[in-house]
This record gives C-alpha cells, structure tokens and sequence, in this order.
C-alpha cells in the first residue's frame, strides 16, 4: 500500500484531480494508519465504515470534475465538536454516552466541503488540561518520544488532535482553543496550531467549556493547509451571537505575500525566567528569519500580561462552573443510582467528573459566589481589559507579535499531573491572546536537546489571520523543519 503520511492537503489533493490515486485508497491508507496507532490513544470513535462509503461518492465527484474544496480529505475532529449520529463525549464519563440530533456548524462547514470524518480524537476532559491527562479515556501519548526513549505528553487539550497529525494519521484535525489547546499541542508536537479571533468560527455544536475565550481552529503539517482549513470552517453562523459578519478573505492567498516592511514586536515580559536555552536560541533566531526576509524587529511592552494566568483561571472556572451546572443527570447525561433527587444529582456530577473538572467547578462556583464575586471575577474582569488594551496599543505600533508558544518543550507523561499550578504555567504564553481574542498561530522551528519539537507563536491584530499566516510561512520556510518522528506505535 502506497504511504500517504507525509503528503500535505495541497498535495494530496494535487494528486486526487490528477488521478494518481483514489479517495478510497486515501482513506484505506489513513484507516490502517489509525488502526496501527492505537497505542497512541488519539482516537476515542474509529469512523472507518462511513469513511469509506464517504470516499466512494468523493471518488465519483473526482471523476466528473465536480470535486468540492476538501474533497476526500481524510480529517480527525476533537471530541468536543458535536458530529450527528456519532457519539461526543467530551473525554468525560458524564457524556461516554452521548449521540448527539445535530452537527456543529464547522464540522458541517467541513463535510460540505468535501472532508471526510476519520474519528473522534481524545482530548483532555471537557478541554480542561495542558497534557491530555484528565481524559476518562486515558493520557494520549506524544508520537515524539524524549532522547531518553519516554514517553512525553502530547499537550492539551487537543492532545489527540496534534498526536493523530503528528503520527501522520489523517492529513489534518480539528481542536479547541480556550487557552492555549491548539497552539501548546501544535508546539509539543511539531505541528502547526491555528487559533483564529473569536468570532471568526461558529461555536455552535461545541461542547462549551468558557463561552467567552473557546474557539475553534485547524491543527495541520504546514501552514498553507492551516489557511486551507480556515477558509473552510469560518464564517458568520446566525445560531452564534458572537460569530461575527465580517467578510471573508482568502487566506490560502496570504502564504506568498511578502512580509517586506513588516513590522514584528518583541515583548520584554518574554525574555522571562523559566524558558529554555533551546527555546531562548529560537526566538533569537526568529528574528534573524524576520529580518533577512525584510521584517523590521520592534521592541514592545505588554505590562499587564503578568496577570494573566490568575486572570484567566478565574474567569475560565467561572464560565465552566456555569456552563457545566446542565450535567446533572435528568436527561441525558451519565446518571447515579440514588435514593432521592438531591443524591441523585450529587452523586451523579461526583462519578461523572475526573478531579480537575471538579476543582475548576469548585474555583468558578467560589468566585460567582456572593461576597467573593467583586473581589475575584469582577477584578478579573477589568484586568482582562488591561490586558486588552495592552494588546491594543501594540497593534498601533506593529503588524504582529512574536515569541515562543510555550515555556518548555513536552515533558514525560505523569510529570506535572500531581502540581495543577506547575500544569497551569504551560500556558502563560497562550492565555493573553484568548483573554484579548486574538488569533494567534504555533509553527514548529527546529529539536531541542531532548530531539523534541519546538514551536514559536505569532500573535495578530483582531480579524488578522493573513498577516499572521504569511509570517508565519516565512518562518516556516526560514526554519525548514520537516522532521517526524519515528513510528513506534505500529510495533507497539
């Protein structure tokens, strides 16, 4: 059998229209591949059967010349997307039961498209993780392996979704970001991991988490396929009152645009204690990138971003405590036996929820509390808008802000799982932009000491992707990383 895993979307489908291969050859391949990679545990629904009916009527399409944008293009979707008739579990014993009547708009968006669902992808519970550790389905492994040959964690909450297109399993995946889950994933895995402006996508359909900073956005093996993804899963849904209007550009188109007279900040707050040498090394050579490529290097300062991890994880619980108070066991969810409705519902939300669930309810619930309300979730509040407005006045004076997407590469799996605020540190460098609702993107650059990916993240100005998207195709093609890991899992 032909391999297939290392083509990119373009590619692939460069080759479908010239007939080089079928749809049904594809998905075969990608079906195998997801067979061979259990041991990864990316994967909490196979969708092989309707895969490959999809791929016969892609195939039909191929040979009339009718062939939609992403025809046969083989995609894992993170089990926080609602999918029609496919169960969506959020990760979570309170939903291991669940089929959705309906499909989220951007999944819809995809299959209108021509895509074709490959599985649902594990994720941390209810996205609430920077490891993929608090699944009830079990820790998803990272396909790159430390120089010590352990096993690293893959990163959350999208772990599935970086781990399944790291692994070459499927040519791209769908994730959530809420403070970081696609880019720290993307970044652990050598993956690219775009998080579009709140707005930009429809959130209906998704299982929410904090309906003020979730969005959703594409993990891909290079940047163009990124774009590609966006323009197929973007746009004004009227059953989201924040999905925005806006017009649409083609982004695809923004990967060749110079980024001549561009001008690229550098925060200080990033030349913080904690980031590795490698990382360090990184960001100095990025500048280097940007500026043979005719970049300006502007030197910024986001004061308040400091606040924004105990910012955002008040404002984050707060939402989940909210959002997540429908889980109760009346209707759909997991149920407890109980003599009595109060025990029913206590013992329901007590078995359905893993312990960090339970802690962010535990935090959100404290802080909407009466007395508690004005001093912790009103504050943060006005510090988001510091952070805001710090953002605000970087924009007037730079096109784009660059720096690394995380403080460390992928740690080993059970490492951090024990320390939540060890584990919530891995954020510090993604939380501003969902705080802000900005897009923001992580492109992998080059190995650290330990052979294991890095990533470097481009921030942009509200509802502008395409900057941030050529950007980061000149990185791309500066850093020149192209490496992917050995594949262990198949023997494994």
């Amino acid at each position: 059998m032909t391999d297939f895993s290392n083509l990119s979307i373009h590619e692939t489908i460069t080759y479908l229209k010239r007939k080089e291969f079928s749809v049904s050859e594809l998905i075969d391949f990608h079906v195998l591949s997801m067979e061979n990679g259990r041991e990864l545990n990316a994967f909490i629904t196979e969708n092989a059967d309707i895969a490959r009916e999809k791929a016969l009527d892609s195939d039909k399409r191929y040979l009339k010349g009718e062939e939609n944008l992403l025809d046969g293009i083989p995609i894992g979707i993170k089990d926080m997307f609602c999918t029609k008739g496919i169960k969506t579990t959020a990760s979570s014993k309170m939903l291991e039961n669940f089929i959705p009547p309906y499909e989220s708009t951007v999944t819809q968006n995809l299959w209108n498209d021509g895509a074709i669902l490959l599985g649902k992808l594990n994720n941390d519970e209810f996205a609430m993780g920077s490891s993929n550790e608090t699944s009830f389905y079990g820790e998803v492994k990272n396909p790159w392996k430390n120089s010590k040959g352990n096993f690293t964690v893959p990163g959350g909450s999208s772990g599935g979704s970086a781990a399944s297109v790291a692994a070459g399993i499927g040519l791209a995946s769908l994730g959530t970001d809420t403070g970081g889950s696609i880019r720290q994933p993307a970044s652990f895995t050598g993956t690219v991991g775009l998080k579009p402006t709140y707005g930009r996508c429809s959130r209906w359909g998704i299982i929410a988490f904090a309906s003020s900073l979730d969005q959703a956005g594409p993990i891909t093996r290079n940047v163009k396929d990124s774009a590609l993804i966006l323009n197929s899963i973007c746009g004004h849904d009227p059953k989201d009152s924040t999905s925005s209007n806006k017009e649409i550009p083609d982004f695809v188109s923004a990967i060749d645009k110079s980024i001549k007279g561009m001008k690229i900040g550098i925060p200080k707050e990033y030349e913080a204690d904690g980031i590795s040498e490698d990382i360090s090394y990184f960001i100095e050579k990025g500048k280097e990138w940007l500026i043979e490529s005719g970049a300006e290097i502007v030197d910024i300062s986001l004061p308040n971003i400091k606040y924004a991890l105990p910012c955002y994880y008040i404002i984050a619980p707060a939402e989940a405590s909210s959002n997540l108070a429908r889980y109760d066991g009346v209707k759909y969810t997991h149920r407890a036996d109980a003599e009595n409705i109060i025990e029913m519902y206590e013992e329901t939300r007590a078995q359905g929820f893993g312990d960090e669930v339970k802690r962010r309810i535990m935090i959100g619930t404290y802080v909407l509390s009466s007395g508690y309300y004005d001093a912790y979730y009103l504050k943060a509040q006005k510090v988001r808008s510091m952070i805001s407005h710090d953002f605000k006045e970087a924009f007037s004076k730079v096109d784009a802000i660059y720096g690394p997407s995380t403080p460390s590469t992928a740690f080993e799996i059970g490492d951090k799982n024990k320390d939540p605020l060890e584990m919530y540190i891995n954020d510090v460098f993604t939380v501003p932009v969902n705080l802000a609702g900005l897009p923001a993107i992580s492109v992998p650059v080059g190995l650290d000491k330990e052979n294991l990916p890095i990533g470097m993240q481009l921030i942009g100005n509200s509802f502008d992707e395409e900057s941030i998207l050529s950007i980061a195709s000149c990185i791309e093609k500066s850093a020149k990383f192209d490496l992917t890991p050995e594949k262990w899992w198949i023997n494994g």
